[in-house]
């Protein structure tokens, strides 16, 4: 070690080596302490639950820290994420007041194993933190104004898919039969242009002037467009109710796999909710409601109003 001292610096050096935090572990402290003022950890332990054999002493929130830790990190693979925090994995945990941090197959055990009901009760969990807190303390929502002063409020229900590559695996007498980790996530389906031989699909829904996400539903293959379009219609509603807003001035606008299909049951699941939407598909949109037609055909311009921002935007909407 050297050292070089004036009358105002000290420094010092040293050959050893040091380990330093990833560059990511601050956003961790800063999230774990939000949700940790916010009382979310701690709804977190009281309503997701999910009990199995075997468990050992690992809860729920001990495989939730880590998926948040991985999600904040930006690391391509569970791996990479693994090998960087396990000098730090006393501290990670401690922020999200634990003590013990979980192996790796431990955590594939229990994704492996894990059920629909902790996964919506986390969903859930989630929407009422959003909808109880506002984001302004004047509880703007943005919206979209026309000339004639009548404000609308405008989501997205966006299904897309994502198609992933597998190699062709060897299969003679003295292998054991073939196997994919990407079955229980992944099965053949309908690709459209992209490659790949397994497909998955999300639904996501937000509002699309504050960009609150409300909410995300995956499933394999083709999905379950409906069930998903009926979840994703039911936030909605709860978000209307909770900032008391009409129905009759909403605007569902839908993309992607939902907009895209020409179902009669899907548009009469639409009309039972009594809101005006529109099908997107490339650069036509289409308002099937009948009253929206008339309003935006004569008042063709619209001010989109965002929580936040000074400067409005125009957006000219022209209706052949």
């Amino acid at each position: 070690m050297s050292s070089h001292v004036d009358s105002t610096v000290t420094i010092q050096t040293s050959a050893a080596s040091v380990l330093s935090p990833p560059s990511w572990f601050g956003e961790a402290v800063l999230l774990a302490r939000y949700l940790k003022q916010q009382g979310v950890l701690e709804a977190m332990n009281e309503r997701v639950r999910f009990a199995r054999r075997r468990f050992g002493r690992y809860e729920v929130i001990d495989f939730l820290a880590i998926l948040f830790g991985y999600a904040i990190s930006g690391e391509r693979t569970l791996e990479a994420f693994y090998e960087r925090l396990q000098p730090f994995a006393v501290p990670f945990m401690a922020l999200f007041e634990r003590d013990r941090f979980p192996a790796r197959s431990t955590l594939s055990r229990f994704l492996a194993a894990l059920t629909e009901e902790p996964v919506e009760a986390l969903r859930t969990l989630f929407l009422d933190d959003l909808l109880a807190r506002q984001l302004t303390p004047d509880k703007q929502t943005g919206g979209l104004v026309d000339r004639a002063g009548n404000t609308w409020m405008v989501f997205d229900i966006d299904g897309t898919r994502e198609a992933a590559r597998q190699r062709a695996l060897p299969q003679t007498d003295e292998l054991p039969p073939p196997f994919r980790r990407l079955d229980d996530v992944c099965a053949p389906g309908y690709r459209g242009r992209k490659r790949g031989e397994v497909v998955r699909t999300r639904t996501t829904v937000s509002q699309a002037h504050s960009y609150q996400w409300l909410g995300s539903f995956g499933n394999r293959e083709n999905g379950h467009y409906r069930e998903e379009l009926r979840k994703g219609l039911a936030t909605i509603g709860r978000y209307l109710t909770a900032y008391q807003f009409e129905a009759s001035r909403t605007l569902l606008r839908l993309d992607g796999q939902c907009g895209s299909t020409p179902d009669i049951g899907l548009l009469f699941l639409l009309a039972c909710l009594l809101l005006p939407f529109s099908t997107e598909i490339g650069m036509v949109s289409t308002f099937i409601e009948a009253d929206c037609i008339s309003d935006l055909t004569v008042h063709n311009t619209a001010h989109i109003a965002r929580p936040g921002l000074r400067t409005p935007t125009f957006l000219n909407t022209f209706l052949r």
